[in-house]
């Protein structure tokens, strides 16, 4: 009886270290560990020990007699994938553990609290008289797990207990609602602390160069995704929702997420953390149709497999696609049969095909999916009401990718409400070196450089999506920290890092800069009386979505 790894793996590889028969793949120190949609149990290795399901931060491992009907697909995902890649003859049992050192003195501050942020304090918790200050400008921890994460995914936010374990340690203090650049410089961290690791992800729109894009009705996804997950600097945007489709741009998972949201009844909502104020426009949405346009064919689809498959269950919605669509093109066909392929770039090209096939069931709602189709304009008078589009060809560039050229035009798709999902960009921190055609900051394994291919700047670190870029999930950020903090490492051994400065002084300094500052016990108390509220309600929580409602429960 093998286990199975589901939909909602977070890929952070907890699994991996404590599998006695080295049965998980990929391995955090696997080159594919980065690219990976999601880890997987070889079936005929697995000899159900349970390690695993006992370590996973979010319920995804089952039981292969456990398996639902739709979850029976990740086991044939599993076995594909040993299949297609199989496990070295003699695979190294991973990358050994740095011995743990002593870091007495020194004080390191990690600017953000999301994954990156807190899989960089876990590994700095293994060492020994670390002090460790957090710091974020919003007043609520973990970025995009509280404010990315759609609500109708409760188990990939179960994470959070491992970061709120690492956030009530003794030396790890939190200070909320502190904006580096604005109440403190990074030339002040400096002073401050030993090192200093910047977190602050990518939480900036790419800009669209499509005609039309500032219409009324054309919005990004991420302003869409923070509205209705609460963010208090979004709770008050407004979504027309009175037509009945919407389009979006880019096919990666925050599209399938926002669709999803559109077309999802709000009874079921009802049930989930979603913003009060988003629940009650999607209860009077007119919306029926949402159309994703991806601009490459199935098998180079942005979205996982996963998010895909949990798609196919959504109740009450027709998944359309269309079977000239669906087929790949000559260029997709080669590669696809190529014998090193891709396993998941295969089973998204069948994936489409099996959808293609799938007769309506004469749902009140459909999901359209299309491919290699792209916007060329948005029109409409005084407000979006068309997208325009051109049918994309596949050409190979000269690293070998396949990029997407525009040609002809189709039929207009007429909508009242465009999003924009085209990808997430990092916004610099005043005082510290930024890549801006990359938007990230330029960085060699984590270590800060003074500009792209620049000298390594001091006690200055990165990690995370403002290290590498919006690439990856969850996990990803694991394995990106983890070598982060092990350049801090290295220069704390070499003597570069130096002792911190008085605790007294740092404090000082935060009263005087934002009195209005929240720790650690005024995140705690948010939290209690969001639970509590949910409880109430029959949710897992209500969530605040003011500046004042957050700074009272905090204080209350």
């Amino acid at each position: 009886m093998p286990y199975v790894i589901t939909q909602s793996c977070c890929n952070d590889a907890s699994c991996t270290a404590v599998c006695p028969v080295d049965c998980i793949h990929p391995r955090l120190d696997d080159a594919a560990f980065s690219t990976t949609e999601s880890l997987y149990i070889d079936p005929d290795a697995c000899i159900d020990c349970g390690a695993c399901v006992e370590q996973c931060p979010v319920d995804a491992i089952v039981a292969d007699d456990r398996l639902t009907a739709p979850q029976q697909r990740y086991l044939e995902i599993s076995a594909a994938y040993f299949t297609a890649r199989p496990t070295p003859s003699a695979p190294p049992r991973g990358v050994p553990a740095t011995p743990s050192a002593d870091l007495t003195g020194l004080r390191v501050a990690v600017v953000g609290t999301g994954p990156a942020a807190m899989y960089a304090v876990w590994d700095l918790l293994e060492h020994r008289g670390v002090e460790i200050e957090l710091y974020d400008r919003a007043l609520t921890p973990y970025g995009l797990i509280r404010s990315g994460v759609a609500p109708d995914h409760p188990s990939t936010k179960a994470v959070l207990t491992t970061f709120e374990r690492a956030a009530r340690r003794p030396n790890v203090r939190m200070h909320l609602g502190i904006e580096i650049g604005t109440h403190l410089t990074n030339a002040d961290l400096l002073a401050h602390h030993s090192a200093v690791i910047y977190a602050t992800g990518a939480a900036g729109d790419r800009p669209s160069d499509v005609p039309g894009a500032d219409l009324p009705g054309v919005h990004s996804a991420t302003e869409f995704v923070a509205w209705y997950n609460g963010r208090p600097e979004s709770a008050d945007r407004a979504f027309d929702l009175s037509c009945e489709r919407a389009v979006v741009v880019g096919n990666g998972n925050v599209a399938v997420d926002v669709a999803r949201i559109l077309l999802t009844d709000p009874e079921v909502l009802a049930r989930t953390d979603i913003a009060d104020h988003a629940l009650e426009a999607l209860r009077t949405s007119r919306i029926r149709e949402v159309v994703i346009l991806g601009r490459r064919g199935p098998a180079q689809a942005a979205y996982t497999n996963p998010e895909l498959l949990a798609l196919r269950e959504l109740d009450g919605v027709d998944i359309v696609v269309d079977a000239a669509e669906a087929e790949p093109d000559p260029l997709s066909a080669e590669d696809l049969a190529a014998p090193d392929a891709e396993p998941a770039a295969r089973l998204k090209a069948r994936l489409a095909r099996e959808l293609s096939n799938r007769a309506p069931t004469g749902a009140a709602k459909r999901l359209v999916l299309r491919f290699l189709t792209s916007p060329v304009r948005f029109d409409g008078a005084g407000a979006v009401s068309a997208v325009h589009v051109a049918r994309n060809t596949l050409v190979r560039a000269e690293d070998g990718a396949l990029r997407a050229t525009a040609g002809r035009e189709l039929d207009p798709i007429d909508a009242g409400l465009v999003l924009q999902s085209i990808g997430y960009r990092g916004h610099p921190v005043p005082g510290v070196p930024f890549d801006v055609a990359r938007g990230v900051i330029p960085n060699a394994a984590g270590r800060v450089l003074s500009e792209p291919d620049g000298t390594p700047v001091p006690r200055m670190y990165a990690t995370g999506w403002i290290k590498r870029g919006p690439t990856g999930v969850i996990g990803t950020n694991k394995r990106c920290s983890r070598e982060t903090v092990a350049c801090l490492l290295e220069d704390a051994a070499a003597g570069l890092l130096p002792t911190a400065p008085d605790r007294a002084a740092l404090d000082d300094l935060l009263r005087e800069r934002q009195p209005a500052a929240l720790g650690y016990p005024g995140w705690s108390r948010i939290d209690v009386a969001e639970r509590l509220a949910g409880r109430r309600a029959d949710r897992p929580r209500v969530k605040f979505t003011t500046v004042d409602a957050l700074l009272d429960a905090a204080t209350s």
